[in-house]
């Protein structure tokens, strides 16, 4: 049967299963496996996460394989946003390879690459292999519980003053480092699975406005079942002494703010006063030292690291000004610049750095137009709590240098995936697949 132009109708049901499951695994992989454990014989390749993301690629190519074709290719914004960076990446590693290197930056910038695939792996199944709004909904709902345990877990280390992971034993898996305990002011830090409290800030951070979403719309559950997730998630942000996770709950609890109606908006904003007023009479010197994090910044060694930094990586930024000097092969012993843009400027150069931010501009941009065709209070709540959480993310890496944290970048890809999921599935659902070619 054709249409009236002569070209056949294009195929687009979906297959008989999707990825929900799969991404699961790697959400339970990423938060719960402490990150120092890694597969020994694949080095600093081997954390399982990254060896799932990359098992996520290598299904998505065979799913876009057997997929039916279209007459024209399917564009969607954050994949082709996508597509530019990891060109980008890629175009990188190759000058990189071409030129004198030290040898111990060959492997790190192979494994930098590695990570990039994995990533982006985990990012196109989400996007590409979810065709149902409530299967969307479920696997946001295991992200929030998987978010609110991790939460839980940070609060139990500053109860008891122990980190507790370092107990954990799986077979397979060796430590690639010894699990440390941070503190600051004589407060413990919690730090979870992760690899550094900084790390874990920003996560809990990216997932606050997800959770905050299954509280107020996930209205199936039990109240305390819904809401637990997002109480574990605020409740040890305070705990953390980071600026990261400071600023990215400031970040994403005002962007959902801006967009909640004036009831939810006071409520929220009710409960953020009372807890910092009960905070100040329970843990005032907690209380004040959050306070000197950021009074006390010309005097914070961390800050002065930070900005002297600057001067260094333009120096390495004018040798290779577009491309850099390839990705991962900036090695800590040179220099430590706690800021991921620095950073990138100086591995993959201004196209890099441009064509990443832009990935995440592409999504929040996204998603806020699709926020306006919608009429669903509760999708339309959805795609804000996604764009709080994907701009937390990207604002927190101005914080350290995250690509080294695998937890951190996991997290934020997967978000990405799952904006540009929530996108196609209420296109679809609107008769809306014209805008999809």
């Amino acid at each position: 049967m054709s249409t009236r132009t002569g070209v056949l109708p294009r195929v687009t049901g979906p297959p008989i299963t999707d990825a929900v499951a799969w991404l699961t695994v790697y959400i339970a992989l990423l938060l719960f496996i402490p990150s120092r454990l890694i597969f020994a014989p694949l080095a600093s390749a081997g954390a399982p996460s990254m060896i799932f993301g990359l098992g996520s690629l290598v299904l998505w190519i065979f799913f876009r394989v057997g997929a039916a074709r279209a007459a024209r290719f399917d564009l969607q914004p954050i994949r082709v946003a996508l597509g530019i960076f990891v060109l980008a990446a890629g175009i990188s590693y190759l000058l990189a390879m071409s030129r004198p290197m030290s040898p111990d930056e060959l492997s790190p910038g192979d494994v930098a690459l590695l990570a990039v695939g994995s990533w982006s792996g985990t990012l196109l199944l989400a996007h590409d292999t979810i065709f149902d709004r409530r299967r969307l909904d479920e696997l946001i709902w295991r992200l929030a519980v998987c978010g609110g345990i991790i939460g839980l877990l940070g609060i139990f280390q500053v109860l008891t003053r122990r980190l507790w992971i370092d107990l954990i034993a799986i077979p397979g898996l060796t430590a690639s480092r010894d699990a440390l305990s941070f503190g600051r002011d004589a407060f413990p830090r919690p730090s979870g699975t992760a690899t550094h409290p900084i790390e874990y800030g920003a996560v809990i951070t990216m997932l606050l406005p997800l959770a905050l979403h299954v509280g107020f719309f996930h209205t199936h559950r039990h109240v305390v079942v819904r809401w637990l997730p997002a109480l574990a998630l605020a409740a040890v942000i305070p705990l953390t002494s980071s600026r990261s996770a400071y600023l990215g709950a400031v970040i994403g609890v005002a962007i959902c703010l801006i967009g909640w109606n004036r009831e939810r908006r006071l409520r929220i904003i009710g409960l953020g006063v009372a807890g910092l007023l009960a905070m100040a009479v329970v843990t005032p010197n907690l209380f004040r030292s959050i306070i000197e994090l950021f009074t006390g910044l010309s005097n914070d060694p961390s800050i002065t690291s930070r900005t002297n930094s600057f001067d260094l990586a333009f120096e390495f930024v004018e040798k290779n000004p577009l491309f850099g000097r390839g990705l991962g092969t900036f090695l800590p012993k040179y220099r430590i610049f706690d800021n991921q843009y620095l950073l990138l400027l100086v591995t993959i150069g201004l196209v890099g750095t441009a064509a990443f931010l832009a990935l995440g501009l592409v999504a929040a941009g996204a998603l806020l137009r699709l926020r306006s065709s919608l009429h669903d209070e509760g999708s339309r709540d959805l795609a804000l709590a996604m764009i709080a959480a994907i701009i937390t993310g990207f604002a927190c890496l101005v914080m350290f240098d995250a690509f080294n944290f695998p937890m951190t970048m996991g997290t934020l890809f997967l978000l990405l995936g799952l904006a540009g999921a929530l996108r196609r599935i209420e296109l679809q659902k609107a008769g809306l697949e014209a805008l999809l070619r």
